[in-house]
């Protein structure tokens, strides 16, 4: 199933990348490369990341952010290869980090994958729920329909008696 999950998540991704390269940061995405991913992802980061956001950052650069630290962080452009060719739809990477880079770069609102993962399992459970409603409903009925049929003989019976 996560692997399923991870499939939708990867998709939702370039949905939101088709969207965007054409719009704020249209520079940047429109003909992505590893350079003008990674200057993105600085200017993104000035701009008050969340938590879970610079955990990614750390995670696939393997350092903190930092501000007085930009020479080092433009070493890491490699980084960067697996989303460029991930939007450029030439592969389908693997590292979980790379993804959840590509989704804030793309400002994808259920990120990290750990977020779309849990938000999945809770959109699946919604049909169920609205199932046993229905059914609840539908026994209600059918319990009030037999309930007035009861009502109908006891008021004809003692009409007579």
């Amino acid at each position: 199933m996560q692997n399923n999950t991870l499939q939708q998540y990867k998709n939702a991704i370039r949905k939101k990348y088709e969207i965007e390269k054409e719009g704020k940061y249209f520079d940047y995405l429109y003909k992505p490369s590893r350079g003008k991913l990674r200057d993105l992802c600085w200017l993104i980061f000035e701009n008050n990341p969340t938590k879970e956001d610079l955990n990614v950052f750390s995670n696939l650069l393997g350092l903190d952010f930092d501000h007085t630290k930009k020479n080092k962080f433009k070493e890491k452009k490699d980084k960067f290869r697996p989303i460029e060719t991930f939007f450029k739809g030439e592969t389908d990477p693997s590292n979980i980090d790379a993804i959840n880079m590509a989704a804030i770069l793309v400002d994808f609102e259920l990120r990290p994958f750990k977020k779309f993962y849990e938000n999945s399992k809770i959109e699946k459970a919604k049909p169920i729920e609205r199932m046993e409603k229905v059914k609840a409903v539908f026994e209600k009925k059918s319990v009030e329909k037999k309930s007035k049929k009861r009502s109908f003989f006891r008021d004809f019976k003692s009409f007579f008696f």
